[in-house]
Order: structure tokens, then C-alpha cells, then sequence
């Protein structure tokens, strides 16, 4: 993380990068668990907080400065615990978690791309 409020939008392109790797291992899981009796699919949160930080009045670049980086951390939960879609109280649904895994994929390789990218851009600023 680079310690300055002007690099908060590659600070929090990393903190999206970090959740989204994240969601990818606990999708894994998800798939791997499939078979598990009374096994409940879990999820990450994160575009809610981000969401939250990035709230109210003002410019994005002044709310993007301003952003508490401490608290952009993906968060494991359980989704719909009571919720089963068969009788040994499983609920994970394969084609879903399968389209889920990908997207994480997808949106993965896009954020470290972004990130590429701003350095890049960084490095010519520099004239490096």
C-alpha cells in the first residue's frame, strides 16, 4: 500500500484486488464442499463497504483522498444459512458457484490490470 492520498485509487483498486482473490478461495471452497451434508455456501463482502466509504457529498477525488483504508477489508459470511436447495442441507448450486468463480476471475485480472496500468502512468509522470 503507498502511503500517500493521492495513490488512493491504486491503494483501493489493491484493497478490491485483495477481496476479490479472496471471494475466488472461498468460491473455491463453495465448490469443493458441494457434496458436504448441511454445508452452507459462504460469499465476501466487500463492494457494500466500499460502497459506504465512497458515500455522501463531494467530489470522488476528495471522498477517494478521504477513504479509511483500514476498514476496505473483504469480509467471509455464510450466505442464506437457513436456505437449502436439497435434502441434505446443502446449498450450494454448482453452475452458480461456477459462474461466480469466473467473474471473480474476470474481475480479478481486471483490478491488477487497472493497477498496471496507474503505475504505468506513474512512471511516465516521473519521466522514468
Amino acid at each position: 500500500m503507498i502511503l500517500s492520498d493521492a495513490y488512493n485509487y491504486i491503494n483501493i483498486t489493491e484493497k478490491a484486488a485483495t477481496a476479490s482473490k479472496l471471494r475466488s478461495t472461498v468460491i473455491a471452497n463453495n465448490i469443493a464442499n458441494v457434496s458436504t451434508p448441511n454445508y452452507k455456501r459462504q460469499d465476501v463482502q466487500f463492494e457494500s463497504i466500499l460502497a459506504s466509504q465512497l458515500a455522501g457529498g463531494g467530489s470522488l477525488d476528495s471522498k477517494v483522498a478521504n477513504t479509511n483504508l483500514s476498514v476496505l477489508n473483504g469480509r467471509v459470511y455464510t450466505d442464506n444459512a437457513n436456505l437449502s436447495y436439497r435434502l441434505d442441507g446443502n446449498n450450494v448450486d454448482i453452475s452458480t458457484e461456477s459462474s461466480y468463480y469466473a467473474q471473480s476471475q474476470l474481475r480479478y485480472n481486471t483490478l491488477v490490470d487497472y493497477m498496471t496500468r496507474g503505475f504505468s502512468a506513474i512512471k511516465i509522470a516521473m519521466g522514468k
